[in-house]
């Protein structure tokens, strides 16, 4: 099909278009926190493309970016099995990291799940290459370069794809840990080994008359006696959705404190939230856990995904995004839960102090990025493999990594050219919207922003 060819101004309008029905309602109850995430998505073209995964699915979706009709979207590795996948939702290159499991590992994997929905699971690699085209711009890698990575990529999700498929075993395929990780995972994983609950809690909290409390500053806010109790309650609905493991010591869910905070994060814009202050799993006070409330909302992907069975399985967003984090991270935070609060679902985890992101500041030498992108390339298929009918849910209930697996293996060559042709389009697109996103916002033309 012919495309036409728009101009910035009618590409403007169509971001504002988008931006209104993703962050309308947010941005009117909190413009202060929207020109901090404006802000920070102005610094670059990476920083921008994280924070418009809704534009990056109504691309997909409309097909008229000079894309064309996107293979990625409805493309030739999509089938009734293949389109109803558990996906990340937002998978670029800078949402994998560190995380302490149930069984107290030290794991680099995929993180942040707030995006994360049933689809096609070519929406993810989609997403992740072209990050990678931006990455390696930003780094001066020449477009052969690009393209080599990406095909890097592609191969090594195709490989444990594959191999999870026919049944290898899980020593065979173990997740990156500090026995097995390389390279920049294994900085990442030894730098979260070197911190500590304690320092965690020296910079948020005080012990006052021989208990710990939040301190104050540092963004907390102090709550109101009815906001208080309404956080309670809502704490009280969360402990309920726990599984029983989690359960083993009951004390260690008593609260000690509780205070108010609004994200101001690139994806968190005016989201109320709160931190609580737990006993923990003893009585020594460095022992202490901190949890949060967030507000979950609406993933892009499902406005795009028009099968109403998925939309009816989640009893609201805080239910949708524990569940798919269940599904797609084998032995997630103990800790992660839901609730609701004022009649939003609400994400309850661990404020961690064993998180620690994937750093590419420092990841310059060409081979060093590839083998970072080859080991994410197997992250992302073992995520995909995690969530079907072995993960506890009905909603998925074939084996994914075999539906893909086949899907690939029907046109092998094609699939590393897919995604290749797509993160030079896509990258392209994103450099260009940047800007004119910067053009828009510095000259007050973002609705509710006018005034800076």
């Amino acid at each position: 099909m012919s495309v036409p060819q728009l101009s910035d101004e009618q590409r403007g309008e169509q971001i504002l278009a988008v931006f209104d029905t993703a962050f309308g309602e947010l941005l009117a109850a909190d413009p202060a926190a929207f020109r901090v995430k404006f802000r920070k998505m102005a610094a670059s073209a990476f920083a921008f493309y994280r924070g418009t995964a809704c534009l990056f699915y109504r691309d997909l979706d409309a097909g008229e970016t000079g894309l064309g009709t996107s293979r990625v979207a409805g493309g030739p590795y999509l089938d009734e099995r293949t389109s109803r996948v558990w996906i990340h939702g937002d998978l670029h290159a800078e949402n994998f990291g560190t995380y302490m499991d149930s069984q107290g590992r030290l794991i680099f994997n995929v993180n942040d799940f707030d995006e994360a929905y049933v689809g096609p699971f070519t929406w993810d690699l989609g997403r992740f290459a072209a990050s990678v085209a931006l990455i390696g711009y930003a780094k001066a890698l020449s477009d052969g370069q690009i393209t080599e990575l990406v095909r890097i990529y592609a191969a090594a999700y195709r490989e444990r794809v594959h191999a999870l498929a026919t049944g290898a075993k899980s020593d065979e395929v173990p997740p990156f840990t500090l026995d097995t990780a390389q390279g920049a995972l294994l900085d990442a994983l030894r730098d979260a080994r070197s911190l500590t609950r304690f320092g965690l809690l020296d910079s948020m909290t005080e012990i006052r008359d021989f208990e710990r409390r939040f301190a104050p500053g540092g963004g907390s806010i102090e709550l109101d006696a009815a906001t208080r109790y309404k956080v309670l309650a809502a704490f009280d609905g969360y402990l309920e959705t726990l599984p029983e493991s989690s359960l083993a010591r009951p004390d260690s869910y008593r609260v000690k404190d509780v205070v108010g905070r609004r994200g101001i994060g690139i994806g968190s814009a005016g989201l109320p939230s709160y931190n609580i202050l737990l006993e923990g799993n003893s009585d020594a006070l460095e022992n202490d856990v901190v949890i949060y409330v967030k507000q979950a909302q609406t993933p892009a992907v499902s406005r795009h995904v028009t099968d109403p069975a998925i939309r009816a399985y989640f009893q609201h967003e805080g239910h949708r995004t524990v569940i798919s984090q269940r599904a797609l991270q084998a032995h997630a935070d103990p800790w992660l839960g839901w609730t609701e609060l004022d009649g939003a679902g609400q994400l309850v985890a661990e404020v961690s102090p064993y998180a620690v992101d994937l750093d590419w500041g420092d990841i310059d030498d060409p081979e060093e990025i590839a083998a970072v992108v080859a080991d994410l390339g197997r992250a992302t298929a073992t995520m995909h493999a995690a969530a079907d009918d072995q993960s506890g849910e009905s909603l998925v209930p074939f084996s994914t990594e075999r539906a893909i697996d086949a899907a690939i293996a029907a046109d092998e060559d094609g699939f590393g050219d897919l995604l290749v042709d797509f993160a030079h389009a896509y990258g392209a697109r994103a450099r260009a919207d940047h800007q004119i996103f910067v053009d828009l916002f510095r000259n007050g033309r973002i609705p509710g922003l006018r005034t800076q």
